[in-house]
């Protein structure tokens, strides 16, 4: 393997990730803006106050987006696996 291959695996591993994570930190920031919004108009700056929404929206972005976020996550692994397959000794 080259090394402009490897970084390759390593940009497309990279861009998996993000991708893979994405619903859930998405719905997360989402939700901590309009918490921060909510707490700056009520003047009620607890950080227990936010959590607990936070929690909430992970947890069904989480529900939602599963197969999605799978699915990404096989696909690449599958790809990783079938180019580990094909590497020949040098």
């Amino acid at each position: 393997m080259t090394t402009a291959a490897a970084l390759q695996w390593f940009r497309d591993m990279l861009y998996t990730a993000v991708l893979a994570a994405s619903p859930a930190v998405l719905t997360v920031v989402i939700v901590g803006l309009i918490i921060a919004v909510l707490q700056a108009a009520t003047q009620i700056n607890d950080q227990s106050v936010a959590f607990g929404p936070k929690a909430l929206a992970c947890i069904v972005a989480l529900s939602l987006g599963g197969a999605f976020t799978l699915e990404t996550a096989a696909d690449f692994t599958t790809l990783a696996i079938r180019a580990i397959a094909n590497i020949t000794p040098r």
